[in-house]
């Protein structure tokens, strides 16, 4: 069932008109987003929550859902583990939410996993991640490391020349995770891994870091810290100690690289976002996202629009099951793709998605450029159990 944005607004029109009309304004479908509106995530949170409550309003002023609307449940899960247990705790036996959809850190998913098992509710996690989290309840939008390393890697390796690296990371699942794995495809194409270092996911003192930087000399930097903060802090001071090496980042959004202004000139990306993708959906993405926010419209990016298409996402899958029971809805979510600003999405590969990846970079006026394009980049083996 692949499904474009246009199609999907038909889609829920027609539904309501089947299921007897006008909206149900008094039951509405209530989809949780526990959202880092503190702590690390706080910068890219904003962005987030629009781009949610963007997809809500298109599909409410389509008829909404078999008939009834669809309504957000914000909550802040502080960017980790124990603001993520108040927040999820909050939402499925609270507010008793009929679904979860969420980007977070890894920290915060993983405390959020065992109350979506106790809850039995549907899961979207949208976030790019370390990769091998499986759940029963579960399904991932976003990109994992065998659909980013190699093309990250590459590009650096044949494109540019290099041949020493120098890896940074926040230390905690995703930042080990992703950099262990890049630590290792380096070794095995003949490259060097020359320093791999670690900083707390809330600190902002790389000062010991980039000293070890500067004294290895690296022809390239790749970070894997946590969205948000980190990246605007480890950016900011590494550039004001005039380090020259390359400089690839693995975790920083396009909306957050704008706010760095000249300090991300250079700035090597990877990701299934950028505004500046040409098609059709992503035209009218951008264009409702300015007329919906005005002057406030957050940036669209990396993070937020796979929260965009995980909201479209679970309404489709409750259409396609008639319901918004658990078992069903789990079900439909491995068999819907929606077509939107990132292409199509669908979820089918263990719980995860073939996705279009982007190697792109920041330019001097704070764009991002996209340099080459990947399409159905498979996710590998992640959930084979599921």
């Amino acid at each position: 069932m692949r499904t474009s944005l246009k199609k999907i607004l038909f889609l829920f029109a027609a539904t309501a008109l089947w299921a007897g009309g006008a909206i149900a304004e008094d039951n509405p479908i209530v989809l949780g987003i526990p959202v880092g509106l503190s702590g690390a995530n706080s910068i890219v949170a904003p962005s987030m929550v629009q781009a949610a409550e963007l997809a809500v309003s298109e599909i409410n002023a389509a008829g909404g859902i078999l008939n009834r609307k669809l309504a957000l449940e914000v909550a802040d899960d502080g960017s980790g583990a124990a603001g993520a247990q108040k927040a999820y705790d909050s939402l499925v036996f609270q507010k008793k939410v009929d679904a979860i959809a969420a980007m977070e850190t890894t920290a915060a998913r993983n405390a959020g996993l065992p109350i979506i098992t106790r809850g039995k509710i549907p899961y979207i996690y949208s976030s790019f991640y370390e990769g091998g989290s499986c759940n029963k309840y579960q399904h991932i939008n976003a990109w994992v490391p065998q659909q980013m390393v190699s093309l990250m890697v590459d590009y650096f390796m044949k494109d540019q020349g290099a041949k020493t690296f120098f890896l940074v990371g926040s230390d905690y699942a995703f930042g080990r995770g992703l950099l262990g794995d890049t630590n290792k495809y380096i070794t095995e194409k003949g490259g060097a891994v020359v320093g791999e270092e670690y900083n707390p996911m809330d600190a902002n003192d790389w000062t010991a870091i980039i000293s070890m930087i500067r004294a290895a000399n690296p022809d390239v930097i790749l970070t894997s810290t946590a969205a948000g903060a980190p990246n605007v802090t480890f950016t900011k001071q590494l550039r004001a100690a005039g380090i020259t090496s390359k400089y690839g980042n693995y975790a920083l959004d396009e909306g957050t690289a704008k706010t760095l202004g000249p300090d991300a000139e250079g700035i090597y990306l990877g990701g299934t976002y950028y505004t500046s993708i040409d098609s059709e959906e992503n035209t009218q993405f951008l264009k409702a996202m300015h007329e919906k926010f005005g002057a406030k419209t957050e940036t669209p990016n990396e993070l937020s629009v796979p929260l965009y298409d995980a909201v479209h996402a679970y309404a489709l899958a409750v259409v396609k099951a008639g319901t918004t029971e658990t078992d069903a809805v789990v079900k439909a979510l491995s068999e819907v793709t929606f077509d939107g600003p990132r292409g199509p999405v669908q979820m089918s590969k263990q719980r995860h998605a073939p996705l279009t990846m982007y190697l792109a970079q920041v330019n001097a006026q704070g764009d991002t450029n996209i340099i080459k394009s990947y399409p159905n980049v498979d996710p590998g083996d992640q959930c084979p159990n599921l």
